[in-house]
């Protein structure tokens, strides 16, 4: 009985977090106008609308270069160049291409290594709504010295807003608080073992 009780306990407090991570996801908006930066990442993976809204960005004149980071290895400049729809002179001057990321770890790394290169200290970070506190956490690891300013957008992925009126959507925010709570404690197991490691450097789900 006492077992059962601490599951109940337990279920419970995991299911408050998840509401609360969801109502915080469903009110992340973009700023209208940002303030420039010296670089803009995008994060691939579902919808196209990350890299649209990055291109548009970068257009604006809010970072000097764009990185889209965890390209598919089999995809060209052209075939990203056509998803982006940004200028062509625009995209050969200033748009460069990460194939080395398979997850958001490796967007991370991926991104700590680009702006290095570059000289990089503030950077607009584009990617989907529900994805933006996980990718700003690993992130934030990899470059505890930046700052880093998000750029959420509202994907067809997972409508944020209604998440819970449909199996799918459930089940997808519910991944993504989970992947959240991994990092989290990863983060904690390593402050409590007096590690001076960053949290990335241990593979976390993707």
């Amino acid at each position: 009985m006492k077992g059962l009780a601490l599951a109940l306990v337990l279920l419970v407090i995991w299911a408050a977090g998840l509401h609360e991570f969801a109502d915080r996801v469903a009110r992340l908006t973009p700023a209208a106008d940002p303030s420039p930066a010296d670089g803009i990442v995008a994060l691939t993976g579902g919808s196209d609308l990350r890299l649209e809204a990055a291109t548009r960005l970068l257009e604006a004149g809010k970072g000097h270069r764009l990185l889209v980071s965890g390209v598919n290895r089999r995809a060209t400049r052209q075939d990203v160049w056509g998803v982006t729809g940004a200028a062509k002179p625009l995209f050969d001057c200033c748009v460069d291409l990460g194939f080395t990321a398979a997850d958001t770890i490796g967007n991370a790394r991926e991104t700590a290594e680009w702006a290095r290169s570059l000289g990089y200290r503030r950077l607009i970070l584009v990617t989907a709504d529900y994805h933006m506190p996980r990718a700003m956490l690993e992130l934030r690891s990899a470059m505890p010295d930046a700052e880093i300013v998000s750029y959420p957008v509202a994907t067809t992925d997972l409508d944020a807003q209604h998440w819970h009126a449909s199996s799918g959507g459930a089940k997808r925010m519910a991944l993504e608080y989970c992947k959240y709570l991994a990092i989290l404690g990863r983060e904690a197991m390593f402050r409590l073992g007096g590690h001076g490691r960053p949290m990335n450097a241990v593979r976390s789900p993707a």
